[in-house]
């Protein structure tokens, strides 16, 4: 079977798995659109300071993850509470740096003239507000956490996080993907997708 990253043979050629292509499966898609796999969310970054990462936060099936996202969800749960429309976070990713969390604020349908941008605001404010000077206590079950701002008004200040993009794109390329807003689309993409700021011409391999 000549096929790589996933693909198989079907007898006349191979069938790639999805943001993968080539005639033998040897490339990721040049650019990846993750808004859908988002949903109604807003995907925040933050950093967990009185904790240390283990390997085993790695896994997901490990103990210690589990225990870790139980703390940090309940700890987020009081933090947005207040939010309109908050229903709940999904943790995407643990990564070293004391406990780096990316992780995306599930929101309900806005009511009203509750726009997507001033609840994404309200979100960034309420943990700012509240996750700094709390006192933090492992055996109380609260974190200490700092969440990134891009400082360019916008609410999409995590969208910049490499870290996003690992969960949706091909294993085997997922290193050489980031996030890049367009519009209402958020895609992931790479120095090779044509059309984006600082792209190169990859033409020649």
């Amino acid at each position: 079977d000549p096929c790589q990253n996933g693909g198989h043979w079907t007898g006349i050629g191979c069938a790639c798995p999805p943001n993968v292509e080539g005639t033998l499966c040897q490339f990721g898609a040049s650019t990846i659109n993750i808004t859908a796999e988002l949903g109604l969310s807003v995907v925040m970054l933050a950093r967990v300071t009185n904790r240390n990462f283990s390997e085993d936060m790695g896994d997901t099936s490990s103990t210690t993850y589990r225990s870790f996202v139980d703390e940090f969800s309940r700890t987020m749960d009081r933090i947005y509470h207040n939010v309109s429309g908050y229903r709940g976070t999904q943790v995407l990713t643990l990564t070293r740096g004391s406990v780096v969390v990316n992780y995306k604020v599930l929101l309900h349908q806005p009511a009203g003239d509750a726009s997507f941008d001033h609840r994404a605001r309200q979100l960034l404010e309420a943990a700012n507000a509240a996750a700094q000077p709390r006192n933090c206590s492992h055996s109380a079950g609260r974190c200490r956490v700092t969440h990134c701002r891009s400082g360019l008004g916008s609410p999409d200040w995590c969208f910049s996080s490499p870290e996003l993009c690992r969960k949706y794109t091909p294993a085997n390329f997922n290193r050489y993907y980031y996030p890049y807003r367009i519009q209402s689309s958020l895609l992931c993409v790479t120095n090779c997708t044509l059309n984006v700021p600082g792209s190169i011409n990859c033409n020649s391999g």
